[in-house]
């Protein structure tokens, strides 16, 4: 039977998720192979990393759209509408699509289910609707490609794109990846393809090794930050300025780029951003003018990115996870943020690193409180307040102030209540638990959120 409604289309994906992630493209050739190879006819720059994927995603996607062409954005975790991951010229794809094309892969899902490689995972038919969508439907120019996880096995490795990009290594998903820098930079490392470019700002050598030997192995030129490119930093921000660079690429250079998102880190997904487009314009006959770029670059918004919500109390939303985005956010809140006391809403998911992840936190906080995401797989917030109790007693912690709050609701409720005028307030930990605060703020509703 077909869907008759978007709700009962995303409500089968979604609940694929129960069928957990099945690594390998065999199930990705299968569909494109019965749907005609659709993914043959796009254009795409590719995008792995352990963070930062989705801020240079939307660096490209500005700039590309700033510069006159369509483009198509495929990335993930959703925070508000499962249609918010699949977007043409900025816009989610519309309701009536996700219903049309759900209806034309679930039979090629359920033939797919009764051979010997199963039932496509949830993030497979994802990546196939979205093929569909770019390919027969919207007709982007560029197609922005995130990976789901990983990068080798992951479904979006299916297509040959014009630029493949690592952002950075860290440790997460290493029940998946692998626990070494090593074994997660080969896996990162699989999205390179023969003879075409690779832009990389990452910097443990053993993972530079991995990644260089990769891509000589496949005669594909990489363009590294600190050695084919790299930028400046030009002045200490607070939350009423642009960040500024200047970057230095092999093509051409560019003096004092305003860049819109907060956070010193987005200076190096910026830079990865501009050497990723310098690429397209020397390879691929790329037209764009600077007044283009510097406007895009000053322009770009990514939700849940040290996003301010609320100015009175100030809340501040960033969906760091894993150790080195706990470090990029501890780094932000000590560059960019002024405050007379810092209150920590936290909750994780189970798999993640939490130990490694709240030594970069706790240090800068007065108060934390820990909560639990609305997410299948969270990690049990009284669990995650007695690790925290022990990592406060052993890093000396005195001043801290920890407190249990299951409910994200209520711990929403008490973080706003305890921010003073010249506090602030953070909300991390999760995607998912930014994601359901961001919408209870901004609309008084629950969020669909999903990865």
């Amino acid at each position: 039977m077909s869907f008759q409604t978007y709700q009962e289309a995303v409500d089968w994906i979604t609940e694929l998720r129960a069928n957990g992630i099945k690594p390998g493209l065999k199930r990705m050739e299968y569909m494109m192979d019965r749907l005609d190879h659709p993914h043959r006819r796009l254009k795409y720059i590719h995008v792995a990393g352990t963070n930062g994927k989705g801020s240079t995603c939307a660096m490209l996607d500005q700039a590309l759209r700033s510069a006159g062409y369509d483009v198509g954005r495929f990335t993930s975790p959703y925070l508000e509408k499962f249609t918010d991951r699949i977007t043409y010229n900025g816009e989610p794809i519309p309701e009536e699509e996700v219903l049309r094309l759900a209806n034309r892969i679930k039979p090629l899902a359920e033939e797919l289910a009764a051979t010997e490689l199963g039932h496509p995972t949830m993030f497979e038919i994802c990546t196939t609707l979205a093929i569909l969508y770019f390919a027969e439907v919207s007709y982007p120019y560029y197609v922005v490609w995130e990976t789901g996880l990983g990068g080798r096995l992951d479904s979006t490795n299916i297509v040959i794109p014009l630029v493949s990009v690592i952002t950075n290594i860290g440790m997460d998903h290493t029940e998946l990846l692998g626990d070494t820098y090593e074994q997660i930079a080969l896996e990162k490392a699989g999205i390179i393809k023969p003879g075409v470019p690779v832009v990389t700002a990452v910097e443990q050598p053993e993972a530079i090794r991995v990644i260089e030997e990769t891509a000589a192995a496949k005669k594909a030129t990489v363009y590294r930050y600190k050695k084919q490119f790299d930028y400046a930093a030009l002045m200490s921000t607070d939350e009423e300025q642009l960040q500024a660079m200047d970057f230095v690429g092999p093509f051409k250079e560019y003096s004092g780029l305003e860049i819109a998102l907060k956070g010193p880190h987005q200076l190096k997904n910026a830079a990865v951003a501009v050497m990723t487009l310098e690429i397209l314009r020397q390879y691929y006959a790329l037209i764009m003018e600077e007044e283009d770029l510097r406007s895009a670059l000053a322009e770009v918004k990514w939700p849940g990115r040290l996003e301010q919500v609320s100015s009175q109390p100030r809340i501040i939303l960033d969906g760091a996870h894993n150790p080195e985005g706990a470090e990029m956010l501890a780094n932000a809140l000590k560059q960019s943020y002024r405050y007379e006391r810092l209150h920590i809403m936290a909750g994780m998911l189970a798999s993640k690193h939490h130990r490694d992840y709240c030594r970069h936190i706790l240090p800068l906080a007065d108060t934390i409180i820990v909560t639990q995401p609305n997410y299948y797989s969270a990690k049990e917030a009284g669990e995650l307040y007695e690790l925290i109790i022990d990592l406060k007693r052993d890093m000396g912690l005195d001043h801290l102030e920890v407190s249990l709050e299951p409910d994200w609701h209520e711990a929403l409720e008490r973080l706003k209540r305890m921010s003073g005028p010249q506090d602030l307030a953070v909300v991390t930990g999760s995607l998912y638990l930014v994601s359901d605060v961001r919408s209870m703020l901004f609309y008084q509703t629950e969020s669909e959120k999903g990865w």
